[in-house]
């Protein structure tokens, strides 16, 4: 009795479910590994179909970013993030929230998490910082292999800007990291859909479908121009405004506003994966 006395009394609920532990688990899993291949295998694609197209040329005199990949190592990899940032990169954010607690149910592993005794709030806490980071490692591993790739074919060089100028390498790496910065921000509303869908569906799968789905719902949506002003509220608006930062002169209020916005909906759908998690009946 004395030494159940003593465990209870030394028991911390910060000391159960180890960030380390949580992360050498998802890493160890066989999606992480595939989606970490895809990320890295992309650069390298794009370089064998511009070594098969061709230098880009531009269309009725008009230059665009993909005009300018082969530019420098730092066009391309700004290419790659224009070619992934509307839906390559919201696969592993939805897979990585999504999968996080519905796996757990659908091993039947959950309750016994919860029996050792893991907190849930604990629980979820250590698995949301886990899938964010891992979403963000994500996020960062593409343009470094494509700096890297583009490097080694195209050379160390500035960023040439379609509309006329260039930024030098140093500043391009720069504004490269905040336009990577921004893109995870504006994740986040994919990453709270499915880490919410996540705590109420045994099903995987489902949660990392119905984030990927109401994703893509967003973007038909802000596709419709007859909404007008209404666009502004929808997250997928703003995707592309870290366009506005590869400037001469760095415009911000639309990266400001896309950051708001989708925060704020990131807010509510964590809110509600937590409170809903917590008064739930785990069975699995």
């Amino acid at each position: 009795m004395s030494t159940l006395t003593e465990v209870a009394s030394g028991y911390q609920t910060r000391h159960t479910l180890p960030l380390r532990v949580e992360l050498v688990r998802q890493l160890k899993r066989r999606r992480t590994l595939v989606m970490g291949a895809i990320l890295t295998l992309l650069p390298f694609v794009l370089l064998i179909a511009f070594a098969i197209g061709g230098d880009p040329s531009s269309r009725n005199g008009q230059i665009t970013l993909m005009d300018t990949a082969t530019a420098s190592g730092a066009n391309f990899a700004a290419v790659n993030l224009f070619v992934s940032a509307g839906f390559l990169l919201v696969i592993p954010v939805a897979l990585f929230c999504g999968d996080t607690v519905a796996s757990e149910a659908g091993w039947s592993s959950l309750r016994y998490l919860l029996a050792a005794p893991v907190p849930r709030a604990r629980l979820l806490w250590s698995k949301l910082v886990v899938a964010l980071g891992l979403s963000l490692a994500a996020m960062i591993l593409l343009p470094v292999v494509a700096l890297a790739a583009g490097t080694a074919a195209y050379g160390w060089g500035p960023l040439q800007i379609p509309t006329g100028g260039a930024l030098d390498s140093g500043t391009a790496v720069q504004r490269l990291a905040v336009t990577v910065a921004y893109i995870f921000v504006s994740q986040l509303v994919t990453a709270g859909l499915a880490f919410w869908l996540s705590t109420k569906t045994d099903a995987p799968l489902g949660a990392v479908g119905g984030a990927v789905g109401l994703t893509i719902v967003g973007n038909v949506l802000d596709a419709v121009t007859a909404l007008g002003h209404w666009r502004d509220f929808l997250p997928a608006h703003w995707q592309f405004a870290w366009a506005d930062v590869v400037q001469p002169q760095p415009e911000w209020s639309g990266m400001i506003q896309g950051a708001a916005v989708s925060m704020t909906y990131a807010l509510v759908l964590f809110a509600l994966a937590f409170r809903g998690f917590a008064r739930k009946d785990v069975v699995s």
